[in-house]
């Protein structure tokens, strides 16, 4: 869509908002759309030209769009967020005037996307800011966030409630960033009750319950994590391969804590092959093999924020080489001190008897081993009947 000249281009734009065409509009002020491009854009004097020929409140939301990108041309990156960051907020005067209808909502999450944009630019550019410039955008997301959250007089069709989810993936993807994982919360609960939770898009719930299911991984709450990663991964189009694997790299992890573990066809088709050494590893008790895996893919486990997670995955191995040697030893009284040279043959050398019992009563009250501590004898009681219950049954 060319957007020609300065006049042209309000013109337009002014147009599409009269007939109501919220798509459009969005795409008329994203700052990723081609009309960014158009020099005619970059006036030196945007206030006063747009000021007078454009309808109220148009106009400040045009203004401010248009300044944001002369500062982007300018490479002024700071000037283009603070720009952003008043479009945002008269893009939220417009939505709370706006009675009985929400066909804006798409200009709303357009210029709200830019602003966290923006915000990761300027944090890319400017180390020293350490997440305060994504601190305020998440405060301007917040207001629009309340704007949609307030609207409980529209009809189900009308209401800007519609456009909370939206905002809340927003929000989530920001909170991740900065490490203020605890701000989740009351925005996972606000979803979690609304009403329109079954209507809102499956590509937005889909984003909604990748990022619970990540908070619910560093929560320890392995079995939230599973049903929220599954869910997003299990919806997630059979195209979007980039995306279904970056579910994967915590679903993974999740699903190996709780005793599943996965193909070595799926890991090559996400290309997550990191996993696959880690899994034999895990399976035969080879703690020296989990260190050399966890030493060789240590960046892409930091990266990807998991590795203490994978590094949990060593209490599954203590498990799996305990079995070993109860097999081992045919006996429901095991001497610690048998254990503890296993743990000592995979290379834990330096582990005495009191480090190995302590690994054992951790086991025996997660349920893990069925069991008790003979600490008198110096032995391990295992049940009679299933003394190693299935990982997936706890």
């Amino acid at each position: 869509m060319s957007t020609g000249t300065l006049n042209q281009y309000i013109q337009l734009v002014e147009r599409v908002f009269r007939t109501a065409q919220g798509n459009i509009l969005a795409r008329l002020l994203s700052l990723r759309d081609e009309h960014v491009g158009n020099r005619n854009l970059r006036s030196s004097d945007i206030a006063s030209l747009v000021e007078g020929n454009c309808i109220a409140p148009l106009d400040e939301i045009v203004t401010y769009h248009l300044l944001c990108i002369k500062a982007l041309y300018d490479r002024d990156y700071i000037s283009a967020f603070e720009h952003q960051s008043v479009c945002v907020a008269a893009v939220n005067k417009l939505l709370q005037v706006q009675k009985e209808e929400n066909w804006t909502l798409p200009l709303m999450y357009t210029v709200c996307l830019d602003l966290r944009l923006i915000a990761q630019k300027v944090e890319a550019c400017h180390s020293q800011s350490e997440g305060k410039i994504l601190e305020k955008a998440a405060d301007s997301l917040l207001a629009s966030f309340r704007v949609c959250a307030a609207d409980n007089r529209s009809s189900d069709n009308d209401t800007k409630r519609l456009g909370m989810l939206n905002l809340v993936n927003q929000l989530l993807k920001v909170y991740f960033r900065i490490n203020k994982l605890h701000l989740c919360k009351p925005l996972v609960r606000a979803i979690d009750s609304s009403p329109f939770k079954a209507q809102f898009p499956l590509a937005q719930q889909i984003t909604f319950k990748y990022f619970v299911g990540r908070k619910a991984t560093f929560d320890s709450d392995y079995k939230a994590a599973d049903e929220h990663l599954s869910y997003a991964f299990k919806h997630c189009h059979r195209k979007s391969s980039k995306n279904k694997r970056l579910i994967l790299t915590y679903l993974v992890p999740v699903k190996m804590l709780l005793g599943f573990m996965p193909s070595q066809l799926l890991l090559e088709k996400y290309d997550l092959m990191q996993f696959w050494d880690l899994v034999s590893a895990v399976k035969d008790g080879n703690l020296r093999g989990i260190d050399q895996v966890m030493d060789e893919h240590e960046s892409f486990f930091i990266k990807a924020g998991i590795y203490l997670i994978v590094e949990k995955l060593k209490i599954i191995a203590y498990r799996n080489l305990f079995r070993k040697v109860y097999l081992l030893e045919n006996t429901h009284q095991i001497e610690i001190a048998s254990f503890q040279a296993a743990l000592q043959i995979m290379g834990q050398e330096d582990v005495d008897s009191d480090e190995t019992q302590c690994i054992v009563a951790n086991l025996i009250y997660d349920g893990k081993i069925k069991g008790y501590i003979s600490y008198q004898h110096k032995k391990v009681v295992v049940s009679k009947q299933n003394a190693f219950p299935p990982l997936s049954s706890l």
